[in-house]
């Protein structure tokens, strides 16, 4: 009989279980809270209160109440999984992609940088990962022409994008949800940000292109050059019959539009940047236009959340639809398989967020938060965002979702830096880059075993090479989160 191996729990498993934990230790930690001020604990203030245990039934009953209280980022995931659902339907992306490559023939050296900067900006502005997989038929035959290998084009597609989510500027699944947890806008740390995906770019580009020019010079340098014949032959044409027409290039506007628009929206211009051309073009369209009054109550760009961010999407994605000329019924449905294909984030985000609220019902939150507060005391405060950076990848590991893994930490995670006066927008930057560095070599990751079993490349191989890259994003992340943390 076959011996059963060994096999890691889903992400919702994993977080039920972590519940079940939080419960159990409401029985054993002594319950303790600490005074708030504007939703942020003061140092110092905590006293010890009476045990409140949670029992077999607050344990069903967390994820259920996480998923009210999480509402307003659940349906803005859904509705942005819609309207990615539509956009993708309509082929705009790989329409355009597809004609960038096709340009770049003959110069293909030029086109891997391009490639990896088009990936970069997807993972960037929308967490970009499993639609990488219908890029694979689009890009290797060129590069495999141009006598690079598939692991060049493994690497262009995914490290590209996981890097840009890395170092991700609007990231909604990640840093968008890990801010709105901790409290702070979407627009905080948006300057470091900048200049961590800067660096990552930079050193993934050099360490993809010092590959490919080994191999195209010399394929025996390919790690899969004994097995190139089996990695190549899913990839023998290129697939020419997607074309960019003029609606795609108009859908591919408007989906740029959307994204500039929601990063002028969640900017707080008027309040911290004093800037108030935009309050004051809201007030007279509002006040003296009849397109105002049909607008309703729309705010003025900066004073947007999730529920503004909702809307725009929705509406973008009614727009992108009837432009593609897709029916009602079609639209609708496709809108709707969209969402579905995101509903597992939307679960773990209600699933982690229960997690937390056993710990705040059972009391125990300010206990734990007080130990680290402790534990903490005397620790200099610029090595924290790469302590938790580090911790972070290896929480990946039990919790491949960024969203859950920021709803189940960032409530822990955030109030401890700022007892040593970190700002909470350096922790939520070490979660989303801790998150997609353990993604880059996890054997967990869907859209990355997807990858290297569409290219027969094997993972051993793959974790032996990319070991190396790895490293040096960690070392580039700390020094950046430890020089900006200084610096603030």
């Amino acid at each position: 009989m076959k011996k059963k191996s060994f096999q890691m729990p889903s992400s919702v498993t994993t977080l039920l279980i972590l519940i079940c934990l939080m419960a159990v230790l409401t029985y054993v930690v002594p319950a303790g809270q600490y005074t708030y001020e504007n939703g942020v604990p003061i140092a110092g203030s905590y006293q010890t209160v009476a045990q409140t245990p949670q029992g077999f039934w607050n344990i069903f009953e967390a994820p259920v109440r996480g998923f009210r209280e999480a509402i307003e980022i659940i349906l803005f995931v859904l509705v942005l999984g819609g309207c990615l659902g539509i956009v993708f339907e309509t082929k705009a992306i790989e329409a355009g992609l597809l004609r960038v490559a096709l340009k770049f023939q003959g110069r293909e050296k030029y086109l891997i940088p391009l490639i990896l900067l088009l990936c970069s900006f997807g993972g960037s502005a929308y967490g970009m990962a499993e639609e990488t997989i219908a890029f694979y038929p689009l890009i290797l035959p060129i590069l495999l022409a141009a006598g690079y290998d598939v692991v060049t084009g493994v690497m262009v597609v995914f490290l590209g994008a996981g890097v840009g989510i890395a170092g991700g500027l609007i990231n909604p699944f990640s840093i968008g949800i890990a801010s709105s947890l901790a409290n702070i806008s979407l627009s905080d740390g948006m300057g470091v940000r900048f200049i961590l995906y800067l660096c990552l770019i930079t050193f993934t580009i050099t360490f993809v292109m010092r590959y490919a020019e080994k191999v195209r010079k010399d394929p025996t340098k390919s790690i899969v050059y004994d097995i190139k014949d089996t990695c190549e032959e899913r990839f023998k044409k290129v697939n020419e019959d997607i074309e960019l027409t003029t609606k795609r290039k108009l859908i591919l506007s408007i989906f740029s539009g959307l994204f500039i628009l929601m990063i002028l929206g969640i900017i707080p211009w008027a309040s911290k940047f004093n800037v108030l051309i935009f309050e004051n073009f809201h007030n007279f369209i509002k006040n003296e236009t009849f397109i105002g009054y049909i607008m309703g109550d729309l705010k003025p760009l900066g004073e947007w959340h999730f529920k503004e961010m909702t809307v725009l999407f929705l509406i973008g994605s009614i727009l992108i639809g009837k432009v593609y000329g897709l029916k009602e019924g079609n639209l609708v449905s496709v809108f709707t398989a969209g969402c579905k294909d995101i509903f597992g984030v939307a679960i773990c985000i209600a699933v982690a967020k229960g997690i937390s609220i056993v710990m705040q019902d059972g009391n125990i939150i300010g206990t734990i938060l007080h130990t680290g507060e402790t534990l903490l005391h005397g620790i200099n405060g610029v090595i924290f965002p790469a302590i938790s950076y580090l911790l972070f990848i290896g929480l990946t590991f039990l919790i491949p979702s960024s969203s859950g893994l920021a709803t189940a930490t960032i409530p822990i995670f955030a109030p401890l830096g700022e007892f040593i006066g970190v700002q909470r927008e350096f922790i939520a930057m070490a979660l989303q880059a801790g998150a997609e560095t353990m993604n880059f070599m996890s054997p967990t990751q869907v859209v990355l075993i997807g990858a290297l079993s569409l290219t027969n490349v094997p993972y051993s191989r793959w974790l032996k090479h990319i070991l190396p890259f790895v490293c040096g994003v960690i070392v580039i992340t700390i020094t950046v989160l430890t020089v900006a943390n200084i610096l603030n």
